[in-house]
């Protein structure tokens, strides 16, 4: 087996603080009875959250994507995960910390726009 789905199992018993309070509104198919998975592997990316059916791609980040250097390769991530027809939304730590509501309807919006 690949290593990447070694290190996707690793980051789904790891989840940071918000990645756990996103899931607990995700799991479950309590979203419109959608199914997301966490911690999925697109070609050699790992993403946060995917909705498979809808093709929607949810990402967390930290302050760390901040610098140049990261969001250059954010970019190109995203650009990649894109090309292989998903969508992709993300959000700041902070974010679902702080407005948890605004990233729920944020979602629900996202995916209103793939129907």
């Amino acid at each position: 087996m690949d290593k990447k789905y070694f290190l996707a199992r690793n980051l789904r018993k790891n989840m940071t603080p918000q990645e756990a309070k996103l899931w607990n509104l995700l799991k479950n198919r309590q979203l419109n009875g959608l199914k997301f998975v966490r911690q999925y592997p697109i070609g050699s990316y790992i993403v946060d959250f995917v909705c498979r059916t809808k093709y929607l791609v949810i990402e967390i980040d930290g302050g760390q994507h901040n610098h140049p250097e990261n969001i250059s390769d954010d970019n190109i991530r995203t650009k990649f995960i894109e090309s292989k027809g998903y969508n992709v939304i993300r959000f700041w730590n902070n974010e679902i910390d702080e407005n948890i509501e605004g990233v729920y309807l944020k979602i629900l919006e996202a995916l209103e726009t793939l129907d």
